[in-house]
């Protein structure tokens, strides 16, 4: 049902039964417009007052639900004050981890992951093993997140992963990320839409960010124009481009033009696919709702729709990937599991001033 109602809000033309759903979601949609207007009334009001971090905070976030490129865009900022010699902490909500996340967790003490993804959630891990020197810590409350981390090791930048909507902490710089193709699909907010609030709230963003998962930019960068002129809001072009695939347990690199079947787990699989076909011979496809936490049912599952197809070759997202190792590690496999690597390209200095 999840999977369902979330390819609604970017659907275009609407079958008889899905306009019945559309008008019964966009029903519960008024009450949840209405409780996000009031908040952020309080907040705008100073009647709720954020909480303020002697720390310099980055919040990277976006106004829909999944997809817009934050995991990727937080990842190259970490890399980007690291570089700088700067201590570096990232904080998370870890969603789909199984650990105890109203307590803060150390997911990294910048060595690398602590916790396999099914305990900590697939993008703290990922961020864990890619931003090496960031320390990660996941907690539902963020306050508790910064004074945690603020105690133990006193970082100097503190990136808020989707902090958007989180308004109980000040920030120094706030960044919101668009989808260049996806925008904000139908316009409606939760459950009826992907948006978690109105669009004309980008008034609060210092930065906009276009996010673009294909592999022609002109579009993008009109709809970054488009997006300055109507907000005037200082607005960049973000790429995110696919680099290879690699075996997850050996590495190996897949080659190009071989014939594969894909699987995965997140909000948004366009773009995915998108970079699959440019490079190898996407035969048949498998989706899981968002965040979902792979079990060995899941694993036999994806082997026997790969058999079924004559495909011995299985690729995913590397947020998948990382939920997948433990689980395949000790099996002997009939098939080859891939993940697709992405880099983001982006210019994070122009951004941050820094």
């Amino acid at each position: 049902m999840k999977l369902f109602i979330s390819k609604l809000h970017y659907k275009k033309n609407l079958t008889t039964y899905e306009k019945i759903v559309m008008l019964f979601l966009r029903f519960f949609s008024l009450f949840y417009t209405l409780a996000v207007k009031l908040r952020n009334k309080l907040y705008d009001k100073k009647l709720l007052r954020a909480y303020n971090s002697k720390s310099f905070v980055i919040s990277i976030g976006n106004l829909t639900t999944g997809g817009a490129g934050k995991t990727p865009v937080t990842l190259e900022t970490a890399k980007y004050y690291l570089s700088l010699n700067k201590k570096v902490a990232v904080l998370s909500r870890g969603y789909g981890g199984q650990i105890d996340n109203r307590k803060p967790n150390l997911i990294s003490d910048g060595s690398g992951a602590l916790f396999t993804a099914a305990l900590a959630g697939d993008e703290p891990v990922w961020l864990s093993n890619n931003a090496k020197g960031a320390y990660v810590v996941t907690c539902s409350n963020r306050i508790k997140a910064e004074k945690f981390v603020k105690e133990k090791y006193n970082p100097d930048i503190i990136i808020l992963d989707d902090g958007f909507q989180h308004r109980k902490m000040k920030r120094d710089i706030d960044i919101v990320l668009i989808d260049a193709k996806k925008k904000f699909g139908n316009g409606y907010t939760l459950p009826a839409g992907p948006l978690r609030e109105e669009i004309k709230n980008i008034k609060r963003a210092d930065k906009v960010v276009v996010v673009n998962k294909n592999f022609d930019s002109k579009n993008a960068l009109k709809y970054c124009d488009y997006l300055k002129k109507k907000f005037k809001k200082d607005t960049y072009l973000c790429k995110i481009v696919p680099e290879y695939a690699y075996n997850i347990l050996t590495d190996e690199e897949l080659p190009l033009g071989t014939k594969i079947m894909a699987f995965s787990a997140i909000a948004q699989n366009d773009s995915f696919y998108r970079f699959l076909k440019r490079d190898y011979k996407l035969k048949a496809v498998l989706e899981f709702d968002d965040h979902h936490n792979y079990e060995k049912d899941d694993i036999s599952k994806i082997i026997h729709f790969a058999q079924d197809e004559n495909i011995d070759s299985v690729i995913t997202t590397e947020k998948d990937a990382v939920k997948l190792i433990d689980i395949i590690k000790d099996i002997e496999m009939p098939v080859k599991f891939y993940a697709l690597k992405l880099r983001a390209y982006i210019d994070i200095k122009d951004i941050c001033g820094i």
